[in-house]
């Protein structure tokens, strides 16, 4: 593998008028002073990110051509491993709010990534959606309510995920199975007669397949964190993969950047139980018919390459009597899922308003 310049992932960026912290504009390319207003441009990209050959990697050889140090924070409660600048305004955990001790920081190094995808909603869009649905929640604690006011509790972060490309090729046997229709006579009762009708069944006529499928798959995307709790649910791990760009740390500015957890080795296994599912599917395709059944199937994965990439999600961390919860907005596309809590006293009080109305129906009535 040819070593390419390392691109050093330092956050930190000055206004060139005030010295203050140029942030990332989300949904723009352009880097904003909060207290002048200055914006900067962030450069294009004229490389394009780059796949990088698994097998080398898998091997331990020729990470040093991608690889670089950073400072990193871990948080004992949850687990997650976080960068975060010296002179971030609040040195909490992403996840779950614990508070990081800035003493605690060491350097680690990190497969540096391959591209990032922006940031579209800002923090107050982000809060916005955040409030609005506490505010239609039922029986949610007034805590609940009073946090959602404070924008501060809503964070930026950058989630780190593992994609996988390669060429598949599998051979397979199997089955077609194709319905077809009899008439079969069955007995019902009309007007107390036992009479004799006609019904159409469906049965299957299976033929022996076999045959192979091939073809490129492209950015299977694993998980590349575990926490022990705080997980960023299925319902807005969705992004629009075609819209990353060549990684710039310039995006990372003003928002938290998480390291992978699970290792590179771990999410090329689970990728290549995702490549099988993407396999079968193709056979089934390819089989035809209105049902098949798969005997065997043979999978090979070539040309692999793999990207480690960033995206975005805004979390807000919530304690409700001694319990955690998490709320997730896509930093992209502003669809938003999480927990929530019940308020025993509204909900007991409630119950109580519908029997005292129930009482006083009764009561009406008699």
């Amino acid at each position: 593998m040819q070593d390419t310049p390392l691109q050093k992932s330092e956050l930190k960026k000055s206004c060139i008028n005030c010295g203050a912290e140029l942030v990332y504009a989300p949904g723009t390319t352009e880097l904003e002073c909060a207290y002048c207003g200055h914006t900067q441009q962030i450069p294009p990209s004229e490389s394009g990110f780059e796949e990088l050959e698994l097998k080398p990697y898998l091997e331990a050889l020729g990470t040093a051509s991608h690889s670089e140090t950073i400072t990193m924070l871990h948080c004992k409660n949850c687990g997650a491993n976080q960068h975060v600048e010296e002179n971030y305004k609040s040195l909490h955990c992403v996840y779950c709010s614990t508070p990081l001790i800035i003493e605690d920081m060491y350097k680690e190094d990190w497969i540096v990534p391959g591209a990032v995808l922006p940031f579209q909603i800002d923090q107050q869009e982000a809060h916005r959606r955040f409030k609005k649905w506490v505010d239609g929640l039922w029986f949610a604690p007034n805590n609940l309510k009073k946090a959602a006011i404070d924008p501060q509790n809503t964070k930026g972060l950058y989630a780190p995920y593992w994609t996988f490309d390669a060429q598949l090729y599998a051979q397979y046997s199997g089955q077609r199975g194709d319905y077809y229709y009899v008439s079969v006579p069955y007995t019902t009762t009309v007007n107390g007669k036992t009479v004799t009708r006609m019904r159409q069944e469906r049965r299957t006529r299976w033929t022996p397949v076999s045959g192979n499928v091939s073809g490129f798959v492209d950015d299977t995307l694993i998980k590349a964190s575990q926490q022990r709790s705080g997980v960023i649910p299925q319902k807005i791990a969705r992004w629009d993969l075609s819209k990353l760009q060549d990684f710039d740390s310039s995006y990372l500015a003003g928002f938290v950047t998480e390291k992978y957890t699970i290792p590179l080795l771990e999410g090329h296994v689970e990728s290549n139980e995702e490549a099988k599912k993407i396999a079968h599917r193709w056979v089934r395709r390819d089989i035809g018919g209105d049902t098949q059944q798969v005997s065997s199937l043979n999978m090979t994965l070539s040309e692999e390459t793999f990207k480690h990439i960033l995206l975005p999600v805004y979390i807000s961390a919530y304690r409700y009597k001694g319990k955690r919860y998490n709320f997730f907005v896509n930093g992209q596309s502003g669809v938003l899922s999480g927990q929530r809590p019940y308020s025993f006293w509204k909900i007991f009080f409630f119950v109580l308003a519908i029997l005292f109305v129930l009482a006083l129906i009764v009561l009406f009535l008699q």
